[in-house]
């Protein structure tokens, strides 16, 4: 049984902090290097067809430029070297393997130079010859109805059992294409030591798979791969993948001898490093009169690339959150002439449940019941996919914590209700689930005589807080105060640890840092003892000065004397954690309650955010404040999933318009009001020895459809299709009215 973990930090802010303010911290595009060359990429200018050749005889008469890397001039990687081969290897792109190009921006060649000024004066004066093919597909909606659904999966039950149900809803929904747009852009520094030695600064997620990705790529021994990337500005999913600047760095560095740095621009973080796809559902849901859900049909389809697949789930969570009887799936991707997609913040279950929530809250209006009442009635009982009981699932809690907050009931039961000039309030609700992951993971502590530690990890931290909780929960297993502990991360010379992503980090890094205690204790234990006194190792606490036993205060000894007894300079332990049988006994989720206060306008149609509620169940709560900011971006990721944020693109030249921050539209701070986060703060007795579940993605799903069915409660038009911008309000009001 996990104990109640107890939080009493006077700490203010973070353990980074200070470093990321003062500009201490170095991010990936960061580093100096001795003779450090610049490199910037060049994308393509077609969208489909091939590339006949490239003319750089002007750029490379820039002074300050060095070479210029392309298909014809460039090292070759045996893994890409033919069709077959780079079809099998999990990478996005093609680095510079083939002339065949499948979306507009592909990368097709690499200018370096002395200076970044140097090199993005010359990219610009690169000019390529194509062979260009004018067929091409980048219309969704056109394309998706000439692509078939696979076939029907039953996941439970049969869709006739249900197709006679007193109460039915049939409806379909869709999603823009999102793109990441963190801070920081992707960059990589490359420097060779050696012929079979590579050192790289990459901005990533997770340094390990880096390392894996580019040993497989040069044919090197990856412990012959040093990859770093300790400070991460953001990253949302889009770092959860190698992409082309990391490979063309190494190819430069390679060519050049010399370290080059590759750094995207704010356009090319619209095509070379993912986004969410645009999607279709149809969602078909049956309910008896008494509200039990009876059954689900859900369908659905995505972009993908011409050259990579990619599937995000859509379908999942129809069979997670509700204990549907009767489940049907089916799902397919849409091929097109775009750049490839990736994960991106609750990738799959956050664009299934605006499907799936939205059409929940269509049926309540039409059996005339309340959207919590249905929701608290109908939740999954146990793990449906596999039968195990939850370890933990409090959801019906957040439901009522999260009701009782906003004053659901002073919602009115129909729309068009509560009006103030030409402003409409409405209230809307959705749920939202995630897996609760944990993977293998790797931790080590470093002790001094002074008894001040070093905690090291690869996993790296995306500014979910990771430092923090690490000194957090070793001031739990250990006692030692939080003063005393440093911390080193996203390093791949430290103890290997899974990808920050996926809200399994933390749940993952807990188990690494209690075994790391764990074997710490025993070798001070070990130390420690003599003939006339004996030390236990579960007793141990580690004070400032000194190492004492629990309910034995008389039983202590300094650091200092220990380490000069035994000849010590420093004390090292290194362990791994991974989920146990637990994970074939238990189902282990994290969920959130959603609930919002909107205003329409009904003459501009401007849809502003009034309150926000989000009550998560995400186990122990490690570190508050940065918990509670996970779950606020969360909640303005929200708010830009369903009312500003969209991709556009030309139909007819495949290119991406307004890849910009003018063009696209992410909210920002006028978007939303004060958050308010609460946690129900309850340990999962089995997940990992804190207790603690992710939250990262859950607080992400339900925000879009709460918003939507929020609008809907305002002035009684029901959005499928988001962004919902205010021109779709003012047009679908106005006819409605």
């Amino acid at each position: 049984m996990v104990k109640p973990f107890n939080i009493l930090s006077n700490r203010k802010g973070r353990v980074e902090g200070k470093a990321k303010v003062t500009g201490k911290a170095l991010y990936s595009a960061e580093y100096e290097l001795p003779k450090l060359a610049h490199g910037v990429l060049v994308g393509s200018t077609i969208t489909n067809g091939k590339i006949i050749g490239i003319d750089t005889s002007i750029a490379k008469e820039i002074p300050g430029v060095i070479d210029v890397l392309s298909y014809w001039n460039k090292p070759n990687i045996a893994a890409l070297e033919n069709a077959e081969k780079r079809k099998d290897f999990p990478i996005h792109h093609t680095f510079f393997h083939t002339t065949k190009i499948d979306f507009n921006d592909q990368p097709i060649a690499l200018v370096v130079a002395e200076t970044l000024e140097d090199a993005s004066f010359a990219a610009s004066l690169v000019k390529a010859q194509y062979e260009e093919n004018k067929d091409m597909d980048i219309d969704f909606d056109n394309v998706r109805k000439r692509v078939d659904l696979n076939d029907m999966k039953d996941d439970r039950g049969s869709s006739s059992n249900w197709q006679n149900a007193p109460h039915i809803v049939d409806q379909e929904y869709e999603i823009a294409m999102e793109v990441h747009n963190p801070m920081e852009m992707h960059a990589t520094i490359a420097q060779w030591d050696s012929a079979n030695s590579l050192r790289v600064y990459d901005k990533s997620q997770g340094v390990n798979a880096v390392q894996n990705n580019l040993g497989a790529l040069f044919n090197l021994d990856p412990k012959n791969i040093r990859v770093t990337s300790e400070f991460v500005g953001g990253g949302f999913g889009s770092g959860l993948n190698m992409w082309f600047n990391t490979v063309a760095a190494s190819l430069a560095a390679k060519q050049l001898n010399r370290p080059v740095k590759v750094v995207l621009t704010r356009p090319q973080m619209f095509t070379m490093v993912g986004y969410r796809p645009e999607s279709w559902q149809r969602v078909k849901i049956g309910a008896a009169t008494d509200g039990k859900l009876l059954g689900v049909i859900h369908q659905s389809k995505h972009t993908k690339s011409q050259n990579h697949h990619f599937s995000e789930g859509i379908t999942a969570i129809a069979h997670k959150v509700y204990g549907f009887e009767n489940v049907q799936r089916n799902a397919t991707t849409v091929p097109l002439h775009l750049s490839s997609p990736t994960w991106m913040r609750g990738p799959g279950d956050s664009t299934g449940t605006f499907g799936v929530e939205s059409a929940i809250d269509e049926l309540c209006y039409k059996m005339d019941v309340d959207p919590v009442d249905i929701r608290m009635k109908n939740i999954a009982p146990y793990e449906m996919q596999t039968g195990n009981p939850w370890s933990s699932h409090f959801l019906d809690e957040c439901l009522q914590r999260g009701a009782e907050t906003i004053g659901w009931e002073n919602r009115p039961t129909k729309p068009l209700q509560l009006k103030e000039g030409n402003w409409y309030t409405g209230y809307g609700m959705a749920v939202g689930l995630w897996n609760a992951m944990r993977r293998h993971a790797g931790a080590s502590i470093e002790m001094d005589k002074k008894g001040n530690l070093v905690i090291r990890t690869a996993m790296t931290d995306i500014g979910t807080g990771t430092g923090e909780a690490i000194v957090n929960m070793a001031h739990e297993f250990l006692g030692i105060p939080r003063e005393k502990i440093k911390i080193e991360l996203g390093d791949s010379i430290h103890p290997k640890a899974v990808t920050q992503g996926g809200s399994w980090g933390l749940s993952s890094l807990s188990g690494a840092i209690a075994a790391a205690s764990t074997a710490l204790k025993e070798k001070l234990a070990t130390y420690a003892s003599t003939n006339d006194q004996q030390w236990k190792a579960a007793s141990i606490v580690l004070g400032e000065n000194e190492i004492s036993m629990q309910g034995k205060p008389d039983q202590k000894v300094t650091y200092a004397s220990l380490f000069t007894k035994n000849n010590l300079d420093t004390i090292m332990v290194e362990e791994y954690s991974s989920a146990g049988e637990e994970r074939e006994k238990y189902g282990f989720c994290s969920s959130a309650a959603h609930f919002y206060r909107v205003k329409v306008h009904a003459l501009t149609g401007q849809v502003k955010m009034d309150r926000m509620v989000i009550v998560v169940d995400a186990g122990t709560i490690v570190n508050p404040q940065a918990a509670a900011n996970q779950i606020i971006g969360a909640g303005v990721g929200g708010v830009g999933m369903a009312l500003t944020e969209k991709q556009e693109v030309d139909i007819n030249s495949g290119r991406l318009v307004g890849n910009d921050f003018a063009g696209y539209h992410v909210a920002v701070n006028a978007d939303v009001p004060l958050i308010e986060v609460s946690f129900i703060d309850k340990p999962d007795p089995h997940i990992n020895p804190m207790g603690a579940k992710g939250l990262g993605e859950v607080g992400l799903i339900g925000a879009a459809p709460a918003i939507t069915n929020a609008i809907y409660n305002a002035i009684g038009v029901r959005f499928r299709k988001l962004p919902v911008t205010p021109d779709k309000v003012t047009s679908s009001f106005n006819s409605s009215a």
